[in-house]
């Protein structure tokens, strides 16, 4: 059991180095894409992903099969339609109330899990997830929360997020983590490209000047193989509870990143969220009883 826990705060440790990587990258990504339409720029994104990981992936082809890539194309669906989703919502709404709603994510997943494969979410990490919401609605809001279209697309891209994190979870335990995320990340690609050609003026003729070519090249080797890759490895030895709370990092980075790096300032209102934040965090890696084990945690056992 002790075995187990070290390699679940393992876990936990290296997902939230990827809540780190998304947030330090937004900056970046946000001035490219004030220049490149944004499914343009996903598409150059991933395909850049993609090629890094089928070479990193190239002595695991004799292991493909049509579950992982399944599993990939699946994972890549949903990840793909809540790009998607936040894009749109985005044009209908505010920044600042995407990023809330998007964060629902954290309530939306121990009701999956526990909907789609019956896993039991301990009370403190549940009673976490609604601190880091809470503290998520401090850090980011600064509009008036209505229920339109924008809302509304957000909260899809929100319950998409939910399902990618939940069945990441489980596809991990089960295939090659290598070959589910090089077809994950194909799929985003040719659906990046589909919606680029159809809905934007420019996806092969864009402007690869200095902004563009630094944020490609480094969400797609940070903010998307290493994040990804990660994600999809780590999360066989956690929650999924657990993984949404701390992707709640993501924007308290960001946050954090344009306060060093973009002189941007923080009210206190917003330090008090990210206070809450980091507490939900603490919060879901402490065990109140011993005797509690989620269903998910028996299965680490057994593999282990």
């Amino acid at each position: 059991m002790k075995k187990v826990k070290i390699k679940e705060f393992k876990a936990d440790l290296f997902l939230l180095s990827v809540a780190i990587a998304w947030g330090v990258t937004f900056l970046m990504v946000q001035d490219a894409v004030k220049n490149v339409p944004v499914y343009s720029f996903l598409f150059y994104r991933f395909l850049i992903a993609t090629v890094l990981m089928f070479v990193i992936s190239k002595n695991r082809f004799s292991n493909i099969n049509m579950k992982n890539v399944s599993y990939g194309i699946f994972l890549g669906s949903i990840l793909f339609f809540a790009f998607a989703s936040q894009t749109f919502g985005l044009t209908h709404t505010q920044s600042s109330i995407v990023a809330f709603i998007t964060g629902f994510n954290v309530i939306f997943v121990p009701f999956l899990a526990y909907i789609l494969f019956k896993d039991v979410v301990r009370k403190n990490v549940l009673i976490a997830s609604f601190v880091a919401l809470f503290g998520l609605y401090l850090l980011t809001m600064s509009g008036t929360l209505n229920f339109k279209i924008g809302e509304f697309l957000s909260l899809i891209c929100a319950f998409l997020f939910a399902l990618h994190i939940v069945f990441t979870g489980k596809f991990s335990t089960k295939e090659d983590v290598f070959l589910i995320v090089s077809f994950q990340f194909l799929t985003v690609t040719i659906l990046s490209l589909l919606f680029s050609l159809y809905l934007e003026d420019i996806t092969f003729n864009v402007n690869f000047d200095l902004i563009f070519l630094k944020a490609v090249l480094v969400t797609s080797i940070f903010a998307t193989v290493y994040a990804f890759l990660i994600q999809t490895y780590f999360q066989q030895f956690t929650t999924p509870t657990k993984t949404a709370i701390i992707f709640t990092m993501e924007p308290l980075s960001a946050s954090f990143y344009g306060v060093f790096v973009g002189n941007e300032i923080l009210t206190f209102v917003q330090i008090i969220g990210a206070v809450l934040i980091i507490i939900a965090t603490l919060m879901s890696e402490i065990k109140l009883k011993k005797s509690t084990k989620t269903h998910y945690q028996k299965e680490i056992d057994i593999i282990s």
